[in-house]
Protein backbone atom coordinates (compact mmCIF):
# COMPACT_ATOMS: atom_id res chain seq x y z
CA UNK A 1 0.00 0.00 0.00
CA UNK A 2 1.37 3.66 -1.17
CA UNK A 3 2.46 5.49 1.96
CA UNK A 4 2.51 2.53 4.18
CA UNK A 5 4.45 -0.25 3.35
CA UNK A 6 7.34 1.62 1.87
CA UNK A 7 7.25 3.50 5.50
CA UNK A 8 7.85 -0.13 7.19
CA UNK A 9 10.58 -1.70 5.24
CA UNK A 10 12.83 -2.98 7.78
CA UNK A 11 15.87 -2.80 5.26
CA UNK A 12 15.22 0.80 4.62
CA UNK A 13 14.70 1.15 8.73
CA UNK A 14 18.41 -0.78 9.08
CA UNK A 15 19.94 1.24 6.55
CA UNK A 16 18.67 4.23 8.05
CA UNK A 17 19.60 3.68 11.68
CA UNK A 18 23.06 2.85 10.31
CA UNK A 19 23.52 6.44 9.11
CA UNK A 20 22.28 7.59 12.35
CA UNK A 21 25.09 5.45 13.79
CA UNK A 22 27.22 6.95 11.80
CA UNK A 23 26.52 10.99 12.31
CA UNK A 24 25.48 10.20 16.57
CA UNK A 25 29.11 10.91 18.17
CA UNK A 26 27.71 12.57 21.39
CA UNK A 27 24.76 11.45 23.97
CA UNK A 28 21.12 13.46 23.23
CA UNK A 29 18.19 13.20 25.17
CA UNK A 30 15.18 13.31 22.49
CA UNK A 31 11.29 13.65 23.26
CA UNK A 32 8.74 12.35 20.78
CA UNK A 33 5.79 14.55 21.29
CA UNK A 34 3.14 12.14 19.98
CA UNK A 35 1.52 8.82 21.60
CA UNK A 36 1.16 7.68 18.42
CA UNK A 37 5.02 7.50 17.89
CA UNK A 38 5.30 6.13 21.01
CA UNK A 39 3.71 3.21 20.55
CA UNK A 40 5.15 2.41 17.15
CA UNK A 41 8.49 3.01 18.88
CA UNK A 42 7.99 0.80 21.41
CA UNK A 43 5.91 -1.86 18.93
CA UNK A 44 8.70 -2.05 16.54
CA UNK A 45 11.82 -1.83 19.08
CA UNK A 46 13.00 1.50 17.10
CA UNK A 47 14.96 2.62 19.83
CA UNK A 48 16.68 -0.80 20.65
CA UNK A 49 18.14 0.10 16.60
CA UNK A 50 19.22 3.56 17.78
CA UNK A 51 23.02 3.89 19.27
CA UNK A 52 23.20 3.87 22.85
CA UNK A 53 24.22 6.96 23.28
CA UNK A 54 20.75 8.32 22.23
CA UNK A 55 17.68 8.33 25.17
CA UNK A 56 14.23 8.51 23.59
CA UNK A 57 11.72 10.23 26.60
CA UNK A 58 7.97 10.38 25.99
CA UNK A 59 6.00 13.69 25.54
CA UNK A 60 2.41 14.96 26.30
CA UNK A 61 0.93 13.71 22.82
CA UNK A 62 -2.11 12.00 24.18
CA UNK A 63 -5.14 14.07 24.62
CA UNK A 64 -6.90 11.48 26.46
CA UNK A 65 -3.98 10.92 28.69
CA UNK A 66 -4.16 14.61 29.78
CA UNK A 67 -7.64 15.18 30.09
CA UNK A 68 -7.95 16.71 33.67
CA UNK A 69 -9.55 14.75 36.14
CA UNK A 70 -12.17 17.25 37.15
CA UNK A 71 -13.20 17.75 33.49
CA UNK A 72 -13.61 14.36 33.61
CA UNK A 73 -15.90 14.21 36.29
CA UNK A 74 -17.37 17.06 35.39
CA UNK A 75 -18.07 14.89 32.34
CA UNK A 76 -18.86 11.46 34.07
CA UNK A 77 -21.42 14.77 36.63
CA UNK A 78 -23.23 15.07 33.01
CA UNK A 79 -23.68 11.42 32.18
CA UNK A 80 -25.37 10.59 34.81
CA UNK A 81 -28.27 12.91 34.32
CA UNK A 82 -31.26 11.29 32.97
CA UNK A 83 -31.95 13.91 30.06
CA UNK A 84 -28.39 13.23 28.33
CA UNK A 85 -26.97 11.61 26.13
CA UNK A 86 -23.08 11.78 26.25
CA UNK A 87 -21.38 10.70 23.33
CA UNK A 88 -17.02 10.55 23.19
CA UNK A 89 -14.42 8.77 21.75
CA UNK A 90 -13.82 5.29 22.72
CA UNK A 91 -10.89 6.14 24.50
CA UNK A 92 -12.28 8.15 26.77
CA UNK A 93 -14.71 5.20 28.29
CA UNK A 94 -12.05 3.24 30.72
CA UNK A 95 -10.45 6.72 31.71
CA UNK A 96 -10.11 7.33 35.55
CA UNK A 97 -12.35 10.06 36.93
CA UNK A 98 -11.82 10.92 40.98
CA UNK A 99 -14.43 8.28 41.49
CA UNK A 100 -15.62 6.27 38.55
CA UNK A 101 -15.26 6.58 34.78
CA UNK A 102 -18.05 6.05 31.78
CA UNK A 103 -18.27 2.79 31.56
CA UNK A 104 -19.80 2.63 35.51
CA UNK A 105 -22.04 5.53 34.46
CA UNK A 106 -23.28 3.68 31.85
CA UNK A 107 -23.75 0.58 33.87
CA UNK A 108 -26.03 2.55 36.42
CA UNK A 109 -28.08 3.85 33.50
CA UNK A 110 -26.48 6.94 32.31
CA UNK A 111 -26.92 7.18 28.21
CA UNK A 112 -23.23 7.11 27.66
CA UNK A 113 -22.17 6.20 23.47
CA UNK A 114 -19.14 6.28 21.65
CA UNK A 115 -18.50 7.56 18.50
CA UNK A 116 -16.16 8.04 15.95
CA UNK A 117 -16.65 11.66 14.83
CA UNK A 118 -18.60 14.91 16.58
CA UNK A 119 -21.04 14.50 13.62
CA UNK A 120 -22.26 11.46 15.00
CA UNK A 121 -23.83 13.35 17.68
CA UNK A 122 -24.88 16.33 15.81
CA UNK A 123 -27.26 13.43 13.71
CA UNK A 124 -27.86 11.99 17.15
CA UNK A 125 -29.82 15.13 18.02
CA UNK A 126 -31.44 15.75 15.25
CA UNK A 127 -33.06 12.88 15.28
CA UNK A 128 -33.85 12.51 19.00
CA UNK A 129 -35.30 16.41 19.88
CA UNK A 130 -36.22 15.40 23.19
CA UNK A 131 -32.81 14.50 24.47
CA UNK A 132 -30.32 16.69 25.30
CA UNK A 133 -26.97 15.13 23.69
CA UNK A 134 -23.84 16.18 24.97
CA UNK A 135 -20.43 15.71 22.70
CA UNK A 136 -17.16 15.33 25.20
CA UNK A 137 -14.95 16.69 22.82
CA UNK A 138 -11.19 15.42 23.81
CA UNK A 139 -8.32 15.89 21.13
CA UNK A 140 -5.68 17.97 19.92
CA UNK A 141 -5.28 20.41 16.99
CA UNK A 142 -6.04 17.48 14.97
CA UNK A 143 -9.48 16.55 16.26
CA UNK A 144 -10.73 20.19 17.19
CA UNK A 145 -11.79 21.31 13.32
CA UNK A 146 -14.48 18.24 13.48
CA UNK A 147 -15.67 19.82 16.94
CA UNK A 148 -16.02 23.54 15.46
CA UNK A 149 -17.66 22.01 12.16
CA UNK A 150 -20.26 20.27 14.68
CA UNK A 151 -20.55 23.50 16.39
CA UNK A 152 -21.58 25.22 13.01
CA UNK A 153 -23.71 23.52 11.40
CA UNK A 154 -26.08 22.88 14.72
CA UNK A 155 -25.85 26.88 14.98
CA UNK A 156 -27.01 27.08 11.42
CA UNK A 157 -29.92 24.52 12.27
CA UNK A 158 -30.63 25.73 14.95
CA UNK A 159 -30.46 22.30 17.43
CA UNK A 160 -30.99 23.51 20.39
CA UNK A 161 -30.71 20.21 22.23
CA UNK A 162 -26.75 20.14 21.19
CA UNK A 163 -24.04 21.51 23.02
CA UNK A 164 -20.08 20.62 23.37
CA UNK A 165 -17.78 19.70 26.50
CA UNK A 166 -14.84 21.62 25.21
CA UNK A 167 -11.51 19.51 26.11
CA UNK A 168 -9.12 20.25 23.44
CA UNK A 169 -5.91 20.81 24.31
CA UNK A 170 -2.88 23.15 22.05
CA UNK A 171 0.66 21.07 21.50
CA UNK A 172 2.94 24.49 21.35
CA UNK A 173 1.74 25.58 25.15
CA UNK A 174 2.59 22.31 26.83
CA UNK A 175 6.17 21.98 24.66
CA UNK A 176 7.14 25.37 25.68
CA UNK A 177 6.09 23.92 29.82
CA UNK A 178 8.46 21.27 29.13
CA UNK A 179 11.29 23.07 27.57
CA UNK A 180 11.03 26.01 30.20
CA UNK A 181 11.22 23.90 33.28
CA UNK A 182 14.41 24.27 35.44
CA UNK A 183 15.11 20.35 34.99
CA UNK A 184 14.33 19.47 31.59
CA UNK A 185 16.56 16.87 29.76
CA UNK A 186 15.66 17.55 26.69
CA UNK A 187 17.56 18.37 23.82
CA UNK A 188 15.65 18.04 20.89
CA UNK A 189 11.56 17.29 19.67
CA UNK A 190 10.07 15.10 17.20
CA UNK A 191 7.08 17.17 16.73
CA UNK A 192 3.45 15.20 16.14
CA UNK A 193 2.86 15.57 12.69
CA UNK A 194 -0.71 14.86 12.19
CA UNK A 195 -1.52 18.18 14.52
CA UNK A 196 1.03 20.05 12.18
CA UNK A 197 -0.84 18.77 8.91
CA UNK A 198 -3.96 21.17 10.47
CA UNK A 199 -1.86 23.67 11.97
CA UNK A 200 1.53 23.71 9.90
CA UNK A 201 4.89 24.40 11.96
CA UNK A 202 5.52 28.27 12.16
CA UNK A 203 4.58 28.51 15.86
CA UNK A 204 7.55 25.75 16.09
CA UNK A 205 10.09 28.37 15.13
CA UNK A 206 10.07 30.64 17.46
CA UNK A 207 10.59 27.77 20.37
CA UNK A 208 13.59 26.29 18.80
CA UNK A 209 14.95 29.61 18.56
CA UNK A 210 13.83 30.54 22.14
CA UNK A 211 15.13 27.01 23.57
CA UNK A 212 18.03 25.99 21.65
CA UNK A 213 16.05 23.13 21.02
CA UNK A 214 15.75 21.76 17.15
CA UNK A 215 12.49 20.34 15.95
CA UNK A 216 11.64 17.70 13.43
CA UNK A 217 7.43 17.28 12.62
CA UNK A 218 7.73 13.60 11.93
CA UNK A 219 5.15 10.95 10.88
CA UNK A 220 4.19 7.89 12.40
CA UNK A 221 5.97 4.96 10.85
CA UNK A 222 9.05 3.41 11.35
CA UNK A 223 11.36 4.95 8.53
CA UNK A 224 9.57 8.74 9.35
CA UNK A 225 10.60 8.05 13.11
CA UNK A 226 14.21 7.19 12.41
CA UNK A 227 14.49 9.90 9.96
CA UNK A 228 13.32 12.02 11.91
CA UNK A 229 15.85 11.16 14.75
CA UNK A 230 18.51 11.51 12.03
CA UNK A 231 17.22 14.30 11.08
CA UNK A 232 17.52 15.71 14.93
CA UNK A 233 20.93 14.45 15.55
CA UNK A 234 22.57 16.07 12.31
CA UNK A 235 21.08 19.53 13.78
CA UNK A 236 22.45 18.87 17.54
CA UNK A 237 25.87 17.51 16.04
CA UNK A 238 26.48 20.50 13.54
CA UNK A 239 25.29 23.05 16.30
CA UNK A 240 22.55 24.23 14.09
CA UNK A 241 18.78 24.79 15.90
CA UNK A 242 15.70 25.14 13.50
CA UNK A 243 12.61 23.52 12.01
CA UNK A 244 12.69 20.75 9.72
CA UNK A 245 9.87 18.87 8.20
CA UNK A 246 9.94 15.08 7.82
CA UNK A 247 6.77 14.55 6.87
CA UNK A 248 6.52 16.33 4.04
CA UNK A 249 3.74 14.23 2.26
CA UNK A 250 1.14 15.35 4.11
CA UNK A 251 2.67 18.44 6.28
CA UNK A 252 3.16 22.46 4.88
CA UNK A 253 4.60 25.14 6.97
CA UNK A 254 0.73 27.05 6.85
CA UNK A 255 -0.98 24.41 7.95
CA UNK A 256 -4.30 23.47 6.20
CA UNK A 257 -5.75 26.90 6.01
CA UNK A 258 -9.64 26.06 6.09
CA UNK A 259 -8.77 24.29 9.35
CA UNK A 260 -7.51 26.88 10.60
CA UNK A 261 -10.19 29.59 10.12
CA UNK A 262 -12.85 27.40 11.62
CA UNK A 263 -10.85 27.04 14.53
CA UNK A 264 -10.68 30.68 14.87
CA UNK A 265 -14.12 31.00 14.05
CA UNK A 266 -15.24 28.59 17.15
CA UNK A 267 -12.81 28.66 19.50
CA UNK A 268 -10.22 31.01 21.32
CA UNK A 269 -7.82 29.98 23.29
CA UNK A 270 -7.95 29.75 27.17
CA UNK A 271 -5.87 27.97 29.77
CA UNK A 272 -6.08 24.97 30.87
CA UNK A 273 -5.10 22.18 33.48
CA UNK A 274 -3.62 19.11 32.30
CA UNK A 275 -3.80 15.76 34.06
CA UNK A 276 -0.30 15.44 36.15
CA UNK A 277 0.99 18.36 34.91
CA UNK A 278 -0.72 21.07 35.86
CA UNK A 279 -2.37 24.58 34.12
CA UNK A 280 -0.45 25.47 31.20
CA UNK A 281 -1.48 29.27 29.69
CA UNK A 282 -3.09 29.49 26.35
CA UNK A 283 -3.00 25.55 26.10
CA UNK A 284 -6.64 24.86 26.11
CA UNK A 285 -9.61 26.00 23.39
CA UNK A 286 -13.34 27.13 24.41
CA UNK A 287 -16.29 28.14 22.55
CA UNK A 288 -16.09 32.02 21.76
CA UNK A 289 -18.89 34.14 23.33
CA UNK A 290 -20.88 33.46 19.85
CA UNK A 291 -21.17 30.28 20.29
CA UNK A 292 -22.00 29.76 24.48
CA UNK A 293 -25.11 28.43 23.58
CA UNK A 294 -23.67 25.12 22.50
CA UNK A 295 -21.39 25.18 25.95
CA UNK A 296 -22.17 22.19 27.94
CA UNK A 297 -20.12 23.61 30.78
CA UNK A 298 -22.68 26.63 31.07
CA UNK A 299 -25.49 24.51 30.26
CA UNK A 300 -25.25 22.14 33.01
CA UNK A 301 -23.19 24.23 35.70
CA UNK A 302 -23.31 22.22 38.55
CA UNK A 303 -19.46 20.85 39.59
CA UNK A 304 -19.09 17.56 41.24
CA UNK A 305 -16.68 17.40 44.00
CA UNK A 306 -13.15 18.86 44.02
CA UNK A 307 -11.16 16.36 41.90
CA UNK A 308 -8.18 14.05 42.94
CA UNK A 309 -6.55 11.81 40.80
CA UNK A 310 -5.25 8.56 42.48
CA UNK A 311 -2.04 9.63 44.23
CA UNK A 312 0.00 6.55 43.11
CA UNK A 313 -0.01 7.29 39.43
CA UNK A 314 3.12 8.48 37.92
CA UNK A 315 1.90 9.43 34.56
CA UNK A 316 2.18 13.33 34.94
CA UNK A 317 5.84 12.70 35.12
CA UNK A 318 5.76 10.01 32.17
CA UNK A 319 3.90 12.51 30.13
CA UNK A 320 7.00 15.23 30.86
CA UNK A 321 9.53 12.41 29.90
CA UNK A 322 10.85 11.84 33.28
CA UNK A 323 10.05 8.54 33.46
CA UNK A 324 9.20 5.69 31.06
CA UNK A 325 6.88 3.61 32.45
CA UNK A 326 8.03 0.40 33.90
CA UNK A 327 9.91 2.69 36.48
CA UNK A 328 6.23 3.85 37.79
CA UNK A 329 6.06 0.83 40.99
CA UNK A 330 2.30 0.49 39.48
CA UNK A 331 2.95 -0.53 36.40
CA UNK A 332 1.80 -4.01 35.45
CA UNK A 333 0.27 -4.58 39.09
CA UNK A 334 -1.76 -2.41 40.68
CA UNK A 335 -1.70 -0.18 37.18
CA UNK A 336 -3.18 -2.49 34.64
CA UNK A 337 -5.65 -1.73 31.71
CA UNK A 338 -8.78 -3.44 33.37
CA UNK A 339 -8.00 -1.73 36.49
CA UNK A 340 -6.08 2.05 35.47
CA UNK A 341 -4.74 4.00 38.14
CA UNK A 342 -4.39 6.73 35.20
CA UNK A 343 -4.90 7.53 31.70
CA UNK A 344 -1.89 6.74 30.31
CA UNK A 345 -2.80 2.85 30.49
CA UNK A 346 -6.03 2.70 28.86
CA UNK A 347 -5.71 5.20 25.99
CA UNK A 348 -4.68 3.90 22.30
CA UNK A 349 -1.61 6.71 22.99
CA UNK A 350 -0.59 6.28 26.40
CA UNK A 351 2.68 5.45 26.74
CA UNK A 352 1.84 2.91 30.00
CA UNK A 353 -0.07 1.02 27.34
CA UNK A 354 2.60 0.86 24.84
CA UNK A 355 4.34 -0.74 27.48
CA UNK A 356 2.47 -2.90 28.81
CA UNK A 357 1.44 -4.38 25.56
CA UNK A 358 4.80 -4.73 23.79
CA UNK A 359 6.93 -4.75 26.67
CA UNK A 360 5.25 -5.90 29.58
CA UNK A 361 7.50 -9.33 30.12
CA UNK A 362 10.56 -7.48 29.69
CA UNK A 363 10.08 -4.87 32.04
CA UNK A 364 8.43 -7.20 34.75
CA UNK A 365 11.70 -9.18 34.52
CA UNK A 366 13.91 -6.02 34.99
CA UNK A 367 11.88 -5.13 37.91
CA UNK A 368 10.83 -1.64 39.10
Amino acid sequence: MKYVDEYRDAARVRQMAALLGRVARRPWVLMEVCGGQTHAIVRYGLDELLPATLELVHGPGCPVCVTSVDLLDQALAIAARPEVTLCTFGDMMRVPGSGADLYAVRAAGGDVRTVYSPLEALELARSQRDREVVFFAVGFETTAPATALAVCQAAREGLANFSVLAAHVRVPPALEAILAAADCRVQGLLAAGHVCMVMGYAEYEPLAARYGVPIVVTGFEPLDIVEGVYLLVRQLESGSVGVQNQYRRTVRREGNAPARRLLDTVFTPVARDWRGIGSIPASGLALRPEYAAFDAAARFPALPPAARAAPACLSGRILQGRLKPPQCPAFGSRCTPEHPLGATMVSSEGACAAYYRYRRAAAQEAGP
